[in-house]
């Protein structure tokens, strides 16, 4: 009887295990999807311009879209804090708290945007001079960045949004709120483009009238979740602005912000310098980092399958599911490494052709796409593995370990740079890429200590 009990306790254990892996890979693979729709938004702006004959556009829509990323980017805490808050409350069965973690983001959403638009001019006198990338190349900065501007309130709230209902599991509307936003922007950019020959300014209004198509549909997702009658009676300003909840979501943060900071800084160094090495380095160098970027996306949706199953497991007091997400984490960051390397080695200037036939550009970027393939296997554990610490909302390791990876960075930047140009500049980000790995990881022991004593140990 005794070993029979046995028996059904490992068959039990098995059969939740496989479930497990099952539910973490749809949600990862279903995440995938929708955040690698991200950084296409750009690689298909970059791609249209880099399909006409000036050079010259390509430079100016990625040092725009880089103005773009430096803002949003530094609030993209808007969607992971709201994704491990959100994840919280639906792990603690909490539709109120569901609601709460909603509107207040949302509220900071709207006037964060608003002030984006009324700062627009000095924000594009400022970066314009940071890059001092030439008049021609200047002149449609300016074109790309003074109509996007106006989309700032709706790409801040589809960041709220989006990472809400990435909290609740909600893979399928992820999808389709993603694949909606390229659907309208890529048929746009292509009629704007090709059909109405607007260059750069017809790839810009293309992807503003995205940005509120998005909006617009995660409001009428949000609506068929919770009606705006039950939202109502539930927005409860007290504990919206209850000052403890304000301390402690402000603390996760500005944690990340921090971490933002650290990216941003090194992002438009690396394109500043490659600036100043003239427009075909430039042009290069820009298609070789929208590789990176969608490499970059494939690891995000992992980090956000993480982030969820680890934010329910806070959320359930289930110290076993959140040692096991860790564990998941890890062992998916090798396979997927291996598997891009290898994908770039084996089609790598095929996809290069994708985003420009340009002759020269293409032999310059040959040159310099070793170190992408490189890229996966030193950023992976970085990438992934801070899925897990925003979903705990334990934000402060992702700071420290992204503050000592940019002194690395900046030491390498001002010592190497000089001395080996292109090539150090990309070393020089290899090698941030896996600090941020190696920093991290150090944290993971210390991040599940801390939670073995704060949470009941259920037994699987």
């Amino acid at each position: 009887m005794l070993f029979v009990n046995s028996r059904r306790k490992m068959k039990k254990s098995v059969n939740i295990e496989k479930t497990r892996n099952w539910e973490y890979l749809k949600l990862a693979f279903g995440f995938t999807l929708s955040t690698l729709t991200v950084p296409l938004l750009n690689s298909v702006d970059t791609a249209v311009v880099g399909n006409l004959s000036n050079p010259v556009f390509i430079g100016g829509v990625t040092l725009g879209g880089t103005i773009f990323n430096t803002i949003y980017w530094l609030f993209g805490f808007l969607r992971v804090s709201t994704s491990g808050y959100s994840a919280k409350a639906f792990g603690e069965s909490n539709r109120r708290e569901e609601i709460t973690v909603l509107v207040r983001p949302v509220l900071i959403s709207v006037l964060l945007g608003i002030f984006f638009v009324l700062c627009q001019k000095p924000i594009l006198w400022g970066f314009t001079h940071f890059f001092d990338a030439g008049r021609e190349i200047t002149k449609y900065i300016a074109v790309y960045f003074n109509i996007l501007i106006w989309g700032a309130p709706f790409v801040l709230l589809n960041y709220t949004f989006l990472g809400w209902i990435m909290g609740r599991k909600e893979i399928k509307k992820c999808l389709i709120l993603q694949l909606m936003t390229n659907f309208v922007n890529i048929a746009l950019d292509l009629y704007f483009v090709k059909v109405l020959k607007m260059d750069v300014a017809g790839v810009a209004i293309a992807t503003l009238i995205s940005q509120i198509t998005t909006t617009l549909l995660s409001v009428f997702i949000i609506l068929k979740t919770f009606s705006l009658k039950e939202i109502l009676y539930n927005i409860n300003l007290k504990e919206i602005f209850d000052k403890a909840e304000v301390k402690k979501v402000g603390a996760v943060n500005l944690d990340l912000v921090l971490r933002t900071v650290c990216l941003l800084v090194t992002t438009n160094l690396f394109l500043e310098k490659a600036a100043h090495n003239g427009k075909i380095i430039l042009a290069a160098n820009s298609i070789l980092f929208q590789v990176q970027y969608l490499m970059s996306y494939i690891f995000d949706g992992f980090a956000n399958a993480s982030s969820v199953f680890s934010g329910i497991a806070v959320g359930e007091k289930d110290f076993k599911k959140l040692k096991w997400v860790m564990r998941k984490s890890i062992h998916f960051c090798i396979i997927i490494s291996a598997f891009l390397s290898t994908a770039f080695i084996l089609g790598g200037e095929k996809l290069l052709l994708f985003y420009t036939k340009n002759a020269e550009v293409i032999n310059t970027a040959n040159q310099y796409k070793t170190w992408i393939v490189i890229f996966p296997i030193v950023v992976s554990f970085g990438l992934v593995i801070y899925g897990n610490f925003t979903g705990a909302t334990e934000t402060g390791y992702i700071r420290n370990s992204m503050l000592q990876s940019l002194v690395i960075f900046l030491i390498l930047y001002f010592t190497v740079v000089p001395a080996y140009q292109n090539h150090g500049l990309w070393l020089s980000f290899i090698v941030f890429s896996l600090a941020r790995s190696l920093f991290l990881m150090r944290y993971v022991k210390k991040f599940l200590e801390k939670y073995k004593s704060e949470l009941n140990v259920k037994h699987l």
